[in-house]
């Protein structure tokens, strides 16, 4: 098990240096220790940098050397989420470069994804039109709000969807829930969302009926609890709609069922009856379990669902330096719950615990994937698997306060 993550060895807590030590320092020339001592608008600085290095780095090999009709298209591994770091860069710098390359990229996926049956946020076409609405809107540009959303009513998801959130149905109420948020309130009506919402209860229900939790969910066969493909996900966006009594306490309940059944560790299965306990990735173990435990403490107030989230983040703490770069599966993507429970508390040890993930990608990443000791993805410069994930966590980590996992957290 321990071939999947390097041992933790940093320090528990490190205190901020006085400003004027360290603070004017080269980061390459730091060790580990004295990059977490630096006063956090320093550290920030680096942050930034590192962020903005990076993105070039993305966009060069994942666009600008490419042809302008992407093979993969998607947010996940594509160009899309190419788009989506650009769209953050903007958000960082307010560059208008950034806004107008994030348009160019969001064009060009819509040409070649018009006939996807797809209808997710991550690995769908609803991604694509949604994603192209918001940044038409910041660009102040109406006419092309319009042709994105006119585009989005085109979506119909198939009857055979699953519910899941990378291709299924909770990854269409996801894009709704995106565009309610940045374009406008009722912008994707609820009439439209409720349909899918009713879809997804009753789905979970009938499978549930068959076992221990109230609502339960297949994909390819198996009964996945986590963020990408299991509950967990589906949870998640089930707690971002407006639901009736009935069916919030059966989110609750499911939530209070996963958490009776975790391993003893603290972690989480992948899918129902497996008994391995070794995978802490958001898609599958605590990392995405412990931000739908952070959203149902938003949500519903519940103790046991915050001790439960804190229970996970020791997990990620001691398991959760993968030899990985990602967020989907990998130490980018870990350091989301950090910052979330950060959010949430306001303890500053999980912003310690985040500083201390990010800083170690930024001092160690680039070696030891030269190395072959890290795995820098399938799709090494992409959002989900790749150097993309860093650089957005590396924005992120400029105003941790608001940072979000992407296309996870509202």
């Amino acid at each position: 098990m321990a071939d999947r993550f390097f041992p933790n060895q940093m320090p528990d807590f490190v205190a901020e240096a006085p400003a004027e030590e360290l603070a004017a320092s080269d980061s390459d020339a730091l060790t580990l220790t004295e990059l977490l001592s630096l006063p956090y608008a320093a550290l920030s600085d680096h942050f930034r940098k590192a962020a903005f290095d990076l993105k070039e780095t993305v966009v060069r090999e994942t666009w600008t050397s490419k042809e302008s009709h992407p093979r993969d298209w998607t947010l996940y591994t594509g160009a899309l989420g190419t788009a989506f770091l650009a769209l953050k860069s903007y958000l960082v710098s307010n560059n208008e470069t950034d806004l107008k390359l994030c348009s160019e990229i969001v064009t060009a996926c819509d040409s070649v994804s018009t006939d996807s049956r797809r209808v997710s946020f991550i690995c769908g076409r609803a991604g694509v039109c949604a994603l192209g609405a918001v940044a038409a809107k910041l660009a102040n540009n109406g006419r092309q709000v319009s042709h994105y959303l006119e585009k989005f009513e085109y979506i119909k998801p198939p009857d055979d969807l699953p519910n899941e959130l990378l291709y299924g149905r909770a990854g269409f109420l996801w894009a709704c829930l995106f565009l309610n948020k940045h374009i406008g309130h009722n912008t994707i009506s609820n009439t439209i969302m409720r349909s899918v919402v009713d879809e997804v209860i009753e789905a979970g229900r009938q499978l549930g009926k068959k076992g221990k939790s109230p609502l339960m969910y297949e994909w390819h066969g198996k009964k996945y609890w986590g963020a990408a493909h299991g509950l967990a996900g589906i949870m998640h966006v089930l707690m971002n709609v407006k639901l009736q009594p009935d069916e919030a306490e059966d989110v609750k309940s499911t939530i209070r069922y996963m958490i009776k059944d975790r391993f003893p560790s603290g972690n989480y299965c992948s899918s129902e009856g497996n008994e391995s306990d070794r995978l802490v990735h958001w898609c599958h173990g605590a990392p995405g379990v412990a931000l739908t435990l952070i959203k149902a403490v938003e949500i519903f107030g519940d103790d046991k669902f915050l001790e439960a989230a804190m229970d996970a983040a020791e997990v990620i703490w001691n398991r959760g330096l993968l030899k990985r770069v990602g967020i989907c599966h990998g130490i980018s993507g870990n350091t989301y719950v950090f910052l979330s429970l950060y959010r949430l508390t306001g303890d500053t040890k999980y912003l310690y615990r985040a500083k201390a993930f990010a800083c170690f990608l930024h001092q160690n990443a680039e070696r030891l994937i030269s190395e072959g000791k890290m795995h820098s993805g399938d799709r090494p410069y992409s959002l989900f698997e790749g150097i993309g994930g860093m650089a957005y966590l590396f924005f992120d980590m400029v105003e941790p306060s608001v940072a979000r996992f992407p296309s996870y957290e509202l």
